[in-house]
């Protein structure tokens, strides 16, 4: 009896290969196009079945698939079998959804007739189908990217190429909290110093995705000195790569308490002033620079942290002012939601945006929406009208409280007008028209204005 028993461990049975084959008959037909695409994927490089996701190199499956298997694919669960499928049992429960029931009779009557060499033969073939079949995950994925960052002997090409995949795996967040376990943050970051500029943009613009609104990988980016680096190349020349540095750098500072204490010891401030004073910088790149100043005062604002002196001191906030005799309807909207922010901060003093003459600027710019904007664009120029409106209100009030209730009317270019506080002491009677300070000056506010003014 035991022996009767033992048989069937050893071999199996031909009913269990008449299901096998069944199996294979009716998958194989549904499998064998995949197969095919996979063939010509592999022959470019280019993974049919992965979202369009392209291998930065293009190592051979057979090697991937080792790799995968050896590895465990980090963190990130993936499936056995190509397409989601968990078990050939689950491909064949779906096949069989998918299939038309009379020729699957006639699949199984064709499958009884066969051989027990031939119904092996046919099982053999759909293990190898399913073996081509078999896809990297996205930690498989970035593995092989990074291999190629590490490899100096490739070309630029192929480490462009590897830098963009990372670029698309690092964007689910779950596969950002997994860069640095994997080793991919390191050489991303080491190419920030490479020679060529568009691989350092493209390794800033990996660090920005990876993270943007995480926490984890914000830290673990600043504690790698990122930001060093990324400061520099906003100073960059090139459009493009000051603005993916710009980028990375918002991305890591934003709501990071730590990340916006590194851009201040690394006089982040001068770089963004930088931007925002030069005739010959793209308008886009100004407004990226003019954005992050609101984002981090609300953030001031809201958590009541003030940790970033630069955004109170004199020369930077004439520079906001500054920016809004650009004639760019949304520079100007972006500069107004900067000084409606940039007022709201009790380390603020309205006495410097008083000095810059914000509320006669501010009065010039209602005259120019009004007058000079084109038909196109009447619209948006009524909303930031309104925008205006509100800043130069929320400005008066300022002055008041520190006026004592008294304020000022907002008056023509060349009416005298008087302060109160530090300054006031030393400019009564003052006259201001064209935006700068006239006649009346005491030795010691003509010293102090003329080094301001001079800057």
């Amino acid at each position: 009896m035991a022996k009767g028993r033992a048989h069937p461990s050893k071999r199996p049975t031909h009913q269990l290969l008449v299901a096998a084959v069944l199996s294979v008959s009716i998958l194989l037909p549904m499998l064998v196009p995949a197969a095919a695409t996979v063939a010509v994927a592999e022959g470019d490089g280019v993974s049919a079945l992965g979202g369009g996701k392209q291998l930065a190199v293009g190592k051979d499956e057979g090697k991937l698939v080792a790799e995968g298997d050896a590895g465990g694919g980090g963190s990130v669960e993936e499936d056995e079998f190509a397409g989601g499928f968990g078990s050939l049992d689950s491909m064949l429960q779906w096949a069989i959804g998918n299939s038309d029931p009379e020729k699957l009779k006639e699949e199984a009557a064709d499958a009884q007739k066969l051989s027990e060499d031939e119904l092996l033969k046919r099982r053999q073939e759909i293990k190898e189908l399913m073996e081509k079949l078999k896809m990297p995950s996205d930690a498989d994925l970035m593995k092989i990217a990074i291999d190629d960052l590490n490899n100096f002997s490739i070309s630029l090409e192929d480490r462009q190429r590897a830098l963009q995949e990372l670029l698309v795996l690092v964007e689910p967040i779950d596969n950002a909290n997994d860069l640095d376990k994997l080793g991919v943050l390191l050489p991303v970051i080491q190419e920030l110093n490479n020679a060529n500029e568009e691989i350092r943009t493209t390794s800033a613009w990996v660090l920005g995705t990876a993270s943007q609104n995480n926490e984890l990988v914000q830290n673990q980016i600043l504690g790698y000195g990122a930001l060093v680096r990324l400061v520099k190349m906003g100073y960059s020349t090139s459009t493009e790569e000051a603005a993916k540095a710009l980028y990375a750098i918002s991305s890591l500072i934003r709501n990071n308490v730590n990340g916006q204490e590194a851009f201040h010891s690394e006089n982040g401030s001068a770089m963004l002033q930088h931007i925002l004073v030069s005739n010959n910088i793209d308008v886009r790149l100004q407004k990226k620079a003019v954005f992050l100043v609101t984002d981090l005062a609300d953030f001031q604002l809201n958590s009541g942290i003030a940790q970033l002196p630069f955004l109170s001191d004199r020369l930077f906030l004439k520079s906001i002012v500054d920016m809004l005799s650009r004639f760019d309807l949304d520079l100007q909207e972006k500069v107004l939601l900067a000084i409606k922010s940039l007022l709201k901060l009790s380390s603020t003093d309205v006495e410097d945006f008083e000095f810059y003459d914000l509320n006669n600027v501010l009065l010039r710019l209602g005259v120019q929406l009004e007058d000079l904007t084109p038909e196109d664009q009447k619209e948006f120029a009524v909303e930031v009208d309104a925008l205006r409106r509100e800043v130069q209100t929320l400005f008066q009030q300022k002055l008041k409280q520190l006026d004592g209730g008294i304020g000022f009317s907002p008056c023509s270019f060349q009416e005298p007008f008087s302060r109160r506080g530090t300054v006031d002491a030393l400019r009564q009677g003052c006259v201001v028209y064209d935006g700068m300070i006239h006649d009346r000056l005491g030795s010691k506010a003509r010293a102090y204005d003329d080094s301001i003014l001079a800057n």
